[in-house]
């Protein structure tokens, strides 16, 4: 409140401070210009709210206050549905094959899906996505992020090369295809 600053010169002070209209020096040379009021009102409130408020004060040193308000803990405010269902969204430790030839492209979709907390092993053509994926144990990975325009082998063959492969998360790991091709021709 500022007033804090008028009571660094007296400790004897520091008993009064809390009274109204309360000013360690009132003289016409007093640098001080206030009412007094602060810590009154300050006292009041914290009063009102069931608390305490203390002074300790040495000379040419400062002074310090100290405040106590009784508040209960509240329960943990419950997680909205909105957070719950970012959590079950969540990439977070995940998985993730990204096969993609464009350089930027990968590089690009790489930090994005880290700084969500995926782990990513990329690839650059399908070829090498459908010997990585056969190379590597059952649930190696948790789903393949597949560009379907690509060299040596685009993604929808690679695609039907992986779903061919004979082990059983073959059928069933998810690869969701990335493209630019978004017209419904392309579809």
């Amino acid at each position: 409140m500022g007033t804090s600053v008028r009571y660094n010169e007296s400790a004897v002070f520091a008993t009064n401070i809390f009274e109204p209209f309360a000013q360690e020096r009132a003289d016409a040379r007093s640098n001080y210009h206030g009412t007094g009021l602060g810590m009154s009102i300050v006292k009041k409130m914290i009063d009102k709210m069931g608390g305490t408020i203390s002074v300790t004060s040495e000379v040419g040193k400062g002074s310090a206050f100290v405040v106590e308000l009784p508040f209960e803990m509240g329960a943990a405010p419950e997680k909205s549905k909105k957070e719950e269902a970012d959590k079950e969204n969540s990439i977070y430790g995940l998985n993730l094959m990204l096969v993609e030839d464009n350089e930027l492209n990968a590089e690009v979709a790489e930090i994005l899906l880290e700084d969500e907390g995926a782990i990513i092993t990329m690839v650059n053509d399908g070829q090498q996505a459908v010997e990585l994926f056969n190379n590597n144990p059952v649930g190696t990975f948790d789903a393949i992020l597949m560009d379907i325009m690509m060299p040596v082998m685009d993604g929808l063959t690679a695609t039907k090369a992986i779903r061919a492969l004979n082990r059983p998360d073959a059928g069933i790991i998810p690869i969701i295809a990335m493209t630019a091709n978004a017209f419904a021709e392309d579809v």
